[in-house]
């Protein structure tokens, strides 16, 4: 089976499933009900490829695959458009966006690709930083405006000025006065160490999520070893956690 016919045969499950005979479920589906399922589908994919895991990585992509397949058999139905209109759109933009490789222009920019967008949408001007996807999650967002801001050439020199960038914002935190002056400048340190991450190279949400989970396996291994000793953790003092907390971080290294 080629890979159009094995395609073809994707689109006709998505078909019958939400036909007449089909899953209830499936056929009670709208776009803004399957959103939350997207988002999940591609946090799941990221976390295979932070874990390595090409079967898994190949699991998720289909189910990601199954949302694109899903959202265009709904739009189909309702006369909107269709797989083939979304598979032509792509081949075109991806045509029009590359004109280093599929015309007669030379090296790929950030800033050209903006313009060529900006051109397509009929946008006479149009915003260097691009154009922001605001629906991001904030340390995502941050990240991208900054990776933008730097492709056209508005970024820090090296890395030690943005570590004394860090610095600065955290004594400007210190000395705030009110609740409003705190959120602004809490604001400012966490956009300066989205900035350090770029040029250390880490992905802010991706290493936020894993201090995160390392904080959930750690907290839970204090509550087995509470646990073990008959005690209840609301009943101890903070000095009494704290020796726990010692205890199961070295139960996390074993």
């Amino acid at each position: 089976m080629t890979t159009g016919e094995k395609f073809e045969k994707l689109l006709k499950i998505m078909e019958i499933l939400r036909g007449p005979s089909g899953c209830e479920w499936d056929k009670a589906q709208t776009h803004e009900s399957l959103i939350p399922y997207l988002i999940e589908e591609a946090y799941e994919f990221i976390e295979e490829v932070k874990n390595k895991n090409f079967e898994n990585m190949k699991e998720e992509l289909g189910d990601i695959l199954l949302q694109v397949v899903f959202h265009a058999q709904i739009a189909k139905e309702n006369n909107n458009f269709t797989i083939e209109d979304i598979i032509d759109n792509l081949n075109e933009k991806l045509i029009r966006r590359h004109p280093h490789v599929f015309g007669n222009e030379s090296g790929y920019s950030y800033a050209r690709w903006e313009e060529i967008k900006a051109k397509e949408k009929g946008e006479e001007s149009f915003s260097k930083i691009g154009k922001i996807n605001y629906a991001l999650p904030a340390l995502s967002l941050a990240r991208r405006v900054q990776e933008n801001a730097s492709d056209v050439g508005f970024d820090w020199d090296n890395i030690e000025d943005v570590l004394l960038k860090v610095k600065e914002e955290v004594e400007e935190l210190k000395n705030t006065k009110n609740q409003k002056e705190k959120e602004e400048e809490f604001g400012d340190l966490l956009f300066a160490l989205v900035n350090l991450s770029r040029f250390l190279k880490i992905d802010p949400e991706i290493s936020l999520r894993k201090t995160t989970e390392k904080f959930i396996n750690r907290f839970q291994t204090m509550e087995k070893l509470i646990k073990n000793d008959n005690k209840k953790l609301e009943e101890l003092s903070l000095e009494e956690l704290d020796k726990y907390w010692e205890a199961a971080k070295i139960e996390d290294i074993r």
